[in-house]
C-alpha cells in the first residue's frame, strides 16, 4: 500500500485530479471535506470555533470565518489548532482501515504549510502557473484580484511546492495532457 499526498495551490486543478482518480475507483481522502465535517458535525470543533471567534448560534458561516482567518495570521493559526487534530485523526483512521488498497490518495491542499508530509510515502503537486491560478480563483469564487492574491499569499508559493514534490502533474497544457500524466503515474507504480 502506498499513500500518495496530492497538493498544489488553490485553483491549480487538484479537484480535477482527485475526481479523475475517484472515477477510476481509487480511494481519495479529501481533507477539505474532513475540515468541513469538523465545522458541521463535530460538536467539539464547532463549539471551540464559535467560542474562539465569538460566532452566533446556528451553523458556522464558513465564508465569513474565511474572511477573518485569511486576513489575520493568529486567527488562522487558532482555527487550524481546532480543526487539524480532527482532520489528522480521521486521515490516519482511513489509512489504518484500508491497508489492503494498492494506493490511498490524500487530497491535502495545505500539506506543506501544515507539515503533513509524514502522512505520505510520496507527494504529488498539481502545478499551474500563478497568473492562471489567480484567474481561475477569481472566476471560480467570484472574487476580485486583490482578494485572490490574499488567499494565495496564505499558502506556500506554487513554485516552491513544485520544487518540494516527488511527482509533478503539470496542468498548464490542458485536461488531456493532465489525464495522460495521471495514467502514466498509475502505470509506473
Amino acid at each position: 500500500m502506498e499513500v500518495l499526498g496530492i497538493t498544489g495551490s488553490i485553483a491549480t486543478g487538484k479537484s480535477t485530479v482527485t475526481n479523475y482518480l475517484k472515477e477510476k475507483g481509487y480511494l481519495v481522502v479529501d481533507s477539505d471535506k474532513l475540515a468541513y465535517d469538523a465545522l458541521t458535525i463535530d460538536d467539539d470543533c464547532i463549539n471551540r470555533t464559535k467560542q474562539r471567534f465569538n460566532l452566533a448560534d446556528g451553523p458556522i458561516d464558513r465564508k465569513a470565518l474565511g474572511r477573518i482567518v485569511f486576513n489575520d495570521r493568529k486567527a488562522k493559526k487558532d482555527l487550524e489548532d481546532i480543526i487539524h487534530p480532527y482532520v489528522i485523526k480521521r486521515i490516519k483512521d482511513v489509512i489504518a482501515d484500508n491497508q489492503d488498497k494498492k494506493f490511498i490518495f490524500l487530497d491535502i491542499p495545505l500539506l506543506f504549510e501544515n507539515n503533513l508530509e509524514y502522512l505520505c510515502d510520496k507527494i504529488i503537486v498539481v502545478y499551474l502557473n500563478e497568473q492562471e491560478e489567480i484567474k481561475r480563483l477569481m472566476k471560480r469564487d467570484n472574487i476580485d484580484e486583490a482578494y485572490a492574491k490574499v488567499i494565495i499569499a496564505n499558502q506556500i508559493s506554487i513554485e516552491e511546492k513544485r520544487l518540494r514534490a516527488d511527482i509533478v502533474l503539470d496542468n498548464n497544457q490542458g485536461l488531456e495532457q493532465l489525464y495522460t500524466q495521471i495514467e502514466a503515474l498509475l502505470k509506473g507504480r
